[in-house]
């Protein structure tokens, strides 16, 4: 697995007339474990951290580096390792049709219209959705919808995903079929979550509380430091 290495990365926000707004305190962490979770409250500053890993934030100071390329210096690089799935599948999803959308994921990468068309089939059927290939995005349940927007990510064959909050939106049936999906994968996978049941099943699990990681190793303490957070602010 590659690494993933932040050194004192941090973010923060300009707020008009009143200095800055710490979003995510200096963080240092060597990641190499093939499923991490990252667990906390909204707000907590767990999205911001997910973000800097493929260059949708950058950090104010600091260092965030993916197997060694620097994430602001090198970022195109590393945005062909780190794959990126949103909270939101409706973020992602912006072509008619389920093969059209996956075909646009792969523009840059296959030039031949139809070798490209063949392999947006052969990544529809890898992920279940080969029956739905000319379907309208928009006639998808919502877990379909989140598994397409997924599988648009791995037609680029990432090392690294990152799935922030992908389980959100979905019903329990749904949330399993996706969480399945994920942690079926080959490539590392940071998942952002609220759901308890699929941060347990990470390797690593961190907590974050307040800008900070407050928390950083198994997944039984991570979610027993999280509960009991959650139980002295209730």
């Amino acid at each position: 697995m590659p690494t993933i290495q932040l050194d004192a990365a941090a973010v923060r926000v300009p707020l008009p007339g009143r200095g800055e707004r710490e979003i995510l305190a200096p963080t240092t962490l060597t990641l190499t474990e093939h499923r991490i979770g990252v667990i906390g409250a909204n707000g907590s500053g767990k999205s911001t951290l997910a973000r800097l890993l493929n260059g949708l934030v950058r950090p104010s100071s600091g260092r965030v580096s993916i197997g060694g390329r620097d994430v602001v210096r090198e970022g195109a690089a590393v945005r062909r390792m780190v794959g990126f799935c949103f909270t939101d599948p409706a973020a992602q999803l912006v072509m008619p049709t389920c093969v059209e959308d996956i075909e646009l994921s792969l523009r840059r990468t296959v030039k031949d219209s139809a070798a490209r068309r063949e392999r947006a089939l052969g990544v529809l059927a890898a992920n279940g959705l080969a029956d739905h290939a000319h379907d309208s995005v928009h006639s998808l349940s919502g877990g379909q919808r989140q598994l397409l927007a997924l599988a648009g990510v791995l037609a680029l064959d990432p090392t690294i995903v990152v799935a922030d909050e992908p389980t959100t939106l979905l019903d329990r049936a749904n949330t399993r079929r996706v969480g399945d999906t994920l942690f079926g994968l080959d490539q590392q996978l940071v998942l952002v979550t609220h759901d308890l049941e699929l941060a347990a099943r990470c390797d690593r699990v961190l907590v974050v509380d307040s800008s900070r990681v407050v928390f950083d190793g198994s997944p039984r303490g991570a979610v027993a430091h999280y509960t009991d957070m959650v139980d002295v602010d209730g």
